[in-house]
């Protein structure tokens, strides 16, 4: 027993993310697998056990199975060369296996043995339609090859067997199982190390020649990644031994055309620039990084054109499905060699396996759709999957080559990201509606908030590169309002982004027109979405992707207000604020109001030829949407900000300030008429906040200081109405209200006027009937003219 060694088919199956195959059971310990061992060739030694034997078959798989820590001497090679000649075809592989082992592992092999062991396998590899291809045959050839006490002569004839065996042998055998396929890599790789640097070009070719076989697997990224190792550990092995002339060339065999698989063409470059990327010890020249990264490229461009359109349309099912392993084995390759030249080519076809397959969202959105349930298992595998688990540095790579490119790639790339994030926005509001109540599931969400890391690093990139364009910043914008929905978090990336957009919005009238207008309008808003479930009621203020996306423009627009044209807020912005000013939610609710504020506050010109201006006449309806809209759904915080909005904004003597009035003290007297009808302890718990009536009346107070002074004669009439409906309790608690706020005033213009009125309205208030007293005594509370 030896200490562990990793062969290099079982890294690539760790590498790749292959299931390894499973030890054998030991139950005794280092001791019992000893003595397991011994037994085993102590059964292959038996004259009296037959060839055919299941227990010779037994002892062979018991000892390939412990190859791990297995040690095979000369004389144990020489029993298993005896076996060969007289086993039937299942002890082979494992023969052949038993014989790797010996070949790697002996520190000095006979050289007559190891010919003879070439000599005895050459008549076994011959292919028979009835057979598998003999995987671990190939293994073998390569260790034989690559023992260094093997005769220069005796190795040629190892490579030539090994060629001539994957080139005809492969196409007349029944076919090369998945699970074996890094064995044959693994073969080929220690046969390219003993080969002369003019032989390594015929290795790959002939490597690479085993997809062009209709009789084994088809590509995947599961053998993409076995090339990308393969690569980099013959180009690391290169690099540490000095090797130049066969660094130099390795990238003759892999330059991507008819007879070399896109795919591998692009791993085996990966697998090489990585290998430098990793070593300091040789540096890596310009001529081969070129050679390189012209394979990934060509391995895009042969992609890209059988994608390209599909992958934009949304019909990743129709995709040619090796174009779609040439993307993964791209995304992958570059995510674990660093980032290259940014070829047009290379960045789009990364932007596209960027969306389609690492963070295929939309096609786990579509299965909703046409099936109806969440594909949790589909979901699952994929979050499991290398694909998934790359993202990440995906998302890295394709930010900094598109941060690099050229202006025409960084408009395609961005219009692919955009049209994508509000394909993601139509298709989510239906599948989170169907599942209401519950999350899409832990996989999908973790795919969804992937995607929504790639889309908020990607914007960051986009709005550094391009601050004043105007047109980008309006799509960073309405793609993150496609996507809040799935921000959970607080990202440094997502605010820098968002406010150097919104800054260059409101450097620029047309963008901020153009960022207004991609706002959902109200009929949209309002009708159910796209593949919304038959059957089922729809209602807008219940739709949480919707509300996630309106919230976003409702935070947004208040920043830019002042350069919205003002027929397209009453157009575009009005109908929407109105219909959320109802929204159950309370912080959707008071961004609604305080865009309303916004707009009252801003600077906006009026149509000198309209008597009323667009301001007061939305005011009314305004007024009347907040209102009717209180308590319930319609925050007091967000209606008082608006209310005194309007108060301070309004021109003078506004017709729309008399209705705001009128209708405020109406909706207070209404409120404190049911509350006295509920309550018997409501002028006992005045000072609760809690109390919508006590919230108005407060309102009502605090415009004292805030109308224009052709206003407050009817403010203080209106006040005077609100508190003789009051009983004498509830007059008692506004007039101390009174008298403390006008004690308190510095207004030298109002106080003397508002100290009169205040007197004359505790005098009448004390009367027998103080309501009958306040309606005949309009005259007494007029405000003098003087104001």
């Amino acid at each position: 027993m030896q200490t562990q060694t990793v062969f290099l088919e079982d890294w690539l199956r760790r590498y790749s993310g292959a299931p390894a195959a499973a030890p054998p059971p030991r139950t005794g310990g280092a001791s019992s697998a000893r003595t397991t061992i011994l037994q085993s060739w102590a059964t292959l030694r038996d004259p009296s056990i037959s060839p055919s034997d299941d227990r010779r078959l037994a002892a062979l798989q018991t000892l390939a199975d412990s190859h791990p820590t297995l040690h095979v001497a000369d004389p144990q090679a020489k029993l298993l060369l005896s076996l060969l000649s007289s086993s039937p075809p299942p002890s082979l592989p494992f023969i052949f296996h038993l014989l790797s082992i010996w070949a790697r592992k002996s520190t000095r092999p006979s050289p007559s043995l190891l010919q003879s062991a070439l000599s005895s396998l050459s008549p076994l590899l011959v292919c028979s339609p009835d057979l598998p291809f003999p995987s671990n045959g190939v293994l073998l050839l390569g260790a034989l090859s690559s023992s260094s006490a093997m005769p220069d002569d005796s190795r040629r004839r190892c490579l030539l067997l090994l060629r001539q065996l994957l080139r005809e042998g492969l196409p007349l055998s029944a076919g090369l199982s998945d699970p074996l396929l890094p064995d044959v890599i693994a073969g080929v790789g220690y046969s390219a190390v003993a080969s002369a640097p003019a032989d390594l070009s015929d290795l790959t070719a002939a490597l690479f020649g085993i997809w062009s076989s209709a009789a084994v697997p088809k590509p995947s990224l599961r053998h993409g990644l076995m090339i990308l190792g393969l690569f980099e550990w013959l180009a690391s092995g290169f690099i540490a031994n000095g090797s130049v002339e066969k660094i130099e060339s390795l990238p003759g065999g892999i330059t991507s055309g008819e007879e070399v698989p896109s795919f591998a063409a692009a791993m085996a470059a990966a697998g090489i620039l990585r290998a430098f990327r990793r070593s300091t010890k040789l540096p890596l020249t310009q001529k081969l990084q070129a050679a390189a990264e012209d394979s990934i490229a060509a391995a895009g461009q042969w992609a890209l054109p059988k994608i390209g359109a599909l992958a934009i349309a949304g019909q990743e099912e129709e995709e040619e499905e090796e174009a779609r392993i040439v993307l993964q084995c791209m995304a992958v390759g570059l995510a674990r060699c660093g980032p290259i030249r940014p070829r047009p080519v290379v960045v789009n076809c990364l932007c596209l396996a960027a969306l389609h397959e690492v963070f295929p969202i939309l096609s786990f959105l579509g299965r909703i759709a046409i099936a109806g349930e969440l594909p949790l298992q589909e979901a699952s595998a994929h979050v499991g999957g290398v694909l998934f688990k790359e993202g990440g540095a995906v998302s890295g790579i394709l930010c900094r080559l598109y941060g690099a490119a050229d202006p025409a790639t960084q408009l395609a790339v961005e219009e692919k990201i955009w049209s994508y994030c509000h394909r993601f926005y139509c298709m989510l509001g239906s599948a989170v509606w169907r599942f209401k109540g519950g999350q899409l599931g832990g996989s999908l969400e973790e795919v969804a908030e992937a995607f929504f890391l790639l889309v908020v690093l990607f914007a960051a990139e986009a709005t550094k590169k391009t601050l004043t364009l105007g047109s980008t910043a309006v799509n960073v914008l309405t793609s993150f309002s496609c996507v809040e929905y799935l921000r959970r978090i607080r990202l440094t990336e997502y605010t820098d982004a968002v406010r150097r957009a919104v800054l260059a919005v409101q450097e620029d009238s047309v963008a901020c027109a153009s960022f207004v207008d991609s706002m959902p309008g109200y009929a949209e808003l309002t009708r159910p979405p796209v593949d919304f479930p038959e059957g089922t009621s729809y209602k807008w203020a219940e739709d949480e992707v919707q509300t996630a996306r309106i919230l976003f423009y409702l935070r947004v627009i208040p920043t830019c207000i002042g350069r919205i044209p003002g027929a397209m807020f009453g157009k575009i912005l009005a109908p929407t604020i109105f219909l959320y000013l109802h929204h159950y939610q309370e912080k959707v609710a008071g961004s609604a109001h305080s865009v309303f504020a916004a707009f009252i506050t801003s600077g906006m010109d009026s149509d000198e030829n309209d008597p009323l201006s667009l301001k007061e006449k939305l005011v009314f309806y305004y007024v009347e949407r907040s209102f009717e809209a209180y308590p319930g759904r319609t925050p007091f915080e967000g209606m008082a900000s608006g209310v005194v909005a309007l108060a301070r904004h309004l021109p003078a003597g506004s017709p729309a300030m008399f209705y705001c009035i009128r209708s405020l003290v109406e909706k207070a007297a209404a409120l404190c008429a049911k509350a006295m009808a509920e309550e018997d302890d409501l002028w006992k718990n005045w000072q609760d906040d809690a109390q919508p009536c006590r919230n108005l009346s407060d309102l009502l107070l605090r415009l004292i200081n805030l109308v224009d002074i052709q206003v407050l004669p009817y403010l203080l009439k209106q006040l005077a109405w609100f508190t003789g409906q009051l009983p004498r309790e509830g007059q008692n608690l506004i007039l101390g209200e009174l008298h403390a706020l006008v004690a308190g005033s510095d207004d030298v213009t109002r106080k003397p006027t508002l100290v009169s009125w205040v007197q004359s309205l505790s005098y009448l208030s004390s009367q027998a009937n103080p309501a009958l007293s306040l309606k005949n005594a309009n005259e007494t509370l007029t405000v003098h003219p003087r104001l």
